[in-house]
């Protein structure tokens, strides 16, 4: 980078394009802008010949025994790994396709069409943009987003774009009857009555995150997304079949390759503060998109940042007996705000919540 290069510049003039990495794309640039360039640390890419477990949901609300057997999983799962695969979760195959297909035809629409949506108000519930920390992190991500807040208080239809409305809302239903599910088994694998995390009101708030991964001219520069752990307790996430997630286990980084039908579950922070370090939000990253084609994701958070809400939380009392507490307390939006205003800079925010 030239010691003329003003970053500042580049940075807002990206943006006002509303266009997104995808305007870049459509533009025809063979060399990706400077701001996007990772450092070399960050975009090492070694993996480890670790799997990440894939749990069978099928009978596990019908057959007590089965049920025994899925909790022991999820437990060993969420205490080490932070992350698993589902199948026979309950969500049609179709919905899991028109949910991918809803995210690429808003990202491939007009520019203008896009512009609309484009925005950085976290006030509002249907967002938008490239980059959500663009103006802080060290290096931005070869990818655009759309985040739609559907529970507690859902958007207006008219409010979401036409491509992804209907099967958004259709598919939240579908992801918080999940994870309403989910909760149950991790309250049960942390040995706590089966609604314990339900009435903490861990499933009340979802957002739902479709993200677009263009073809990237020079993917060993980038990544999709930084190393990070998610701000929520909890994410199920739909991948397309092209790959390119990765979790950092015993300091080496895992593929997490796409299972035709599965959805993948991790621990996200706020669980593992409430469960004072016994369930695992593990940090991952996204790798840029290095075919000619485009990634798509869809992030199911569940987290009750997007509700007024003074409810505060901490590591669970029952959890404790002759532990401490290794967290101070915190409400949902606080802890957000904070990891918001910090952006992907490659630190834990939960580090500092802690006592």
């Amino acid at each position: 980078m030239s010691l003329d290069y003003d970053r500042t510049g580049a940075i807002k003039a990206f943006d006002e394009t509303k266009a997104g990495v995808k305007g870049l794309v459509d533009a025809g640039i063979s060399k990706i802008p400077p701001f996007f360039v990772q450092p070399p640390d960050h975009s090492d890419g070694s993996t480890a010949r670790h799997q990440i477990p894939v749990i069978d949901l099928g009978d596990a609300e019908s057959d007590s025994a089965r049920r025994k057997e899925v909790v022991g999983e999820v437990k060993r799962a969420s205490e080490t790994m932070g992350f698993f695969q589902v199948v026979n979760h309950g969500i049609p195959a179709a919905v899991l396709d028109e949910m991918l297909a809803g995210v690429r035809t808003f990202n491939e629409a007009a520019a203008e069409v896009k512009r609309e949506y484009y925005t950085r108000d976290w006030a509002k519930k249907v967002m938008f943009n490239s980059n959500f920390d663009l103006y802080r992190a060290p290096a931005a991500n070869w990818r655009d987003t759309i985040f739609c807040v559907m529970a507690p208080e859902p958007p207006r239809p008219e409010e979401l774009p036409l491509a992804c409305r209907e099967i958004t809302f259709h598919y939240a239903n579908h992801t918080k009857k999940l994870g309403i599910f989910l909760f149950e088994l991790l309250s049960e694998a942390l040995g706590l009555n089966r609604d314990h995390l339900n009435k903490m009101d861990c499933a009340k708030g979802l957002a739902v995150v479709g993200h677009y991964y263009p073809p990237c001219p020079e993917p060993h520069l980038t990544l999709g997304i930084s190393k990070h752990s998610d701000p929520a307790f909890l994410t199920i996430l739909l991948q397309d079949q092209m790959g390119g997630l990765q979790v950092l286990h015993q300091n080496q980084w895992v593929d997490v390759p796409p299972l035709p039908g599965a959805l993948i579950v991790n621990i996200g922070d706020l669980l593992q503060l409430i469960s004072n370090d016994r369930l695992k939000s593990v940090e991952h990253r996204v790798l840029a998109n290095k075919s000619n084609v485009p990634r798509i994701s869809v992030a199911s958070l569940f987290t009750t940042r997007f509700y007024p809400s003074v409810k505060l939380y901490g590591p669970i009392k029952e959890l404790l007996s002759n532990e401490r507490p290794m967290y101070k307390e915190v409400s949902a939006r606080d802890y957000a705000t904070y990891y918001n205003m910090k952006g992907l800079d490659g630190q834990s925010a939960l580090d500092y919540f802690k006592i």
